[in-house]
């Protein structure tokens, strides 16, 4: 994987990627981006699809590969990413980079502000 940014992948989320790439047809392969909120307020949120999505693989594990957006590497460097799921259902979660702020539902992250 050429710069590959270290980005870790729990048990639990290579598990719940591998079902969702074989659920919708594209076993071992799926893609991770950052999307911008809707309000302008800083915020960046995982979305996971299926498939390469014209992306570069930044992680490997137990039959999964993770592609994303080139232009996005770097945002991913030392960062986890985990799957919590219970009864009343599930979601991935992304660790905070340093300088950064979690958001509450754990699904994204935005740059602290200097004051």
């Amino acid at each position: 994987m050429e710069n590959a940014p270290g980005l870790t992948i729990s048990a639990t989320a290579v598990a719940e990627l591998n079902r969702q790439a074989a659920f919708t047809g594209t076993p071992g392969i799926m893609h991770i981006d950052l999307l911008d909120d809707k309000y302008g307020d800083g915020w960046k949120f995982i979305r996971i699809r299926p498939g390469k999505n014209e992306g570069v693989p930044i992680a490997r594990a137990d039959g999964i590969t993770l592609y994303a957006c080139r232009d996005q590497i770097i945002l991913f460097q030392g960062l986890t990413l985990n799957y919590f799921g219970d009864l009343s259902g599930g979601g991935f979660l992304i660790s905070t980079p340093k300088g950064s702020e979690p958001s509450p539902c754990g699904s994204g992250f935005r740059k602290l502000s200097k004051v």
